[in-house]
């Protein structure tokens, strides 16, 4: 019997062993069928200017895919190195609601970098996303990107005080216009700050704009910032831009017998004379520009 006895034995163990073995095999196997993919839109982005990152997480997993953060640990986040290597830190914590991958379903989220981490510096980022599956205790990495951060030319610059009873904080601020070429056109820029506390509100792009024809800028009895440029032959864009740096209403004109202008009107309002109107001006709300609450040391600044 002592034999029979070390048989059954033997078996069960074995058997506990493969089980284990095969849960293993199958937990593994699931976990890296998580496919994690990172992309910017370009290669080239402004000081200041948001940087949106597309995070794509497909899931092959054959079962749905719960992502949460746990002990402290989100369940995703990026890993950023500047020139020479350096580290990037975060500077605030990552969103991180929780997220439900269906089966062999892909998800993208929009994350802006720029007030998460300090890529305000000139020079180039290399940026690795990761996911952190709580269920595995294990990470899954994207392939590096890069990006490089620069500086656009400024063209027009104006300081200007902050009207009694508006709420806005501070004394001043500084409305800047910058232009930056692309490789296939050149964007018009516009950077709102406070020179004298250091804070950048945003910086964002306008549109395409033709370079040889310089921008009319004005401002109204509010100091809002009014913008007109021609964005193609024969056809101009306004926008109007808050204190705060936040892009208000926008429209387009077209150049007919006369050409579109700015004029102020005994009131102080200012608004555009001369062409015909495309589009009305429209309220616009804009989701991807940071308002920085400081900026950071050695911060790029404009003449």
């Amino acid at each position: 019997m002592q034999p029979r006895r070390f048989t059954i034995v033997y078996f069960f163990m074995r058997s506990r062993w493969l089980l284990a073995c095969c849960l293993f095999f199958i937990a593994s196997s699931a976990g890296a069928q998580i496919q994690v993919e990172l992309k910017f839109p370009r290669l080239q982005y402004i000081a200041y200017e948001p940087v949106v990152a597309n995070l794509t997480i497909t899931n092959l997993a054959g079962r749905d895919v719960d992502l949460r953060s746990e002990n402290g640990q989100a369940w995703f986040g990026f890993e950023i190195t500047g020139d020479e290597g350096r580290t990037i830190a975060p500077i605030s914590n990552t969103d991180s609601e929780p997220l439900n991958v269906a089966a062999g379903k892909r998800v993208t989220r929009k994350i802006n970098l720029t007030p998460q981490f300090g890529v305000h510096d000139f020079g180039t980022y290399h940026v690795r996303a990761h996911v952190y599956f709580a269920d595995l205790n294990k990470f899954f990495y994207s392939p590096t990107k890069v990006f490089e951060v620069t500086d656009a030319r400024p063209i027009w610059q104006k300081t200007v005080g902050i009207p009694e009873g508006n709420g806005t904080r501070g004394n001043a601020r500084t409305y800047s216009l910058m232009t930056n070429r692309f490789p296939n056109h050149t964007s018009l820029y516009v950077r709102v700050e406070d020179k004298e506390s250091g804070i950048v509100y945003s910086t964002f792009s306008l549109g395409q704009v033709i370079a040889f024809d310089q921008p009319q800028a004005e401002f109204d009895r509010s100091n809002q910032l009014h913008v007109l440029y021609c964005a193609a032959p024969r056809s101009w864009a306004y926008a109007r831009v808050s204190l705060n740096g936040e892009l208000i209403s926008r429209a387009s004109f077209s150049e007919t017998k006369t050409r579109p202008r700015l004029v102020h009107a005994d009131d102080g309002v200012v608004k555009v004379a001369g062409g015909m109107m495309d589009t009305p001006a429209t309220q616009v709300t804009r989701d991807n520009a940071p308002k920085l609450s400081a900026r950071p040391p050695n911060a790029p600044k404009s003449d």
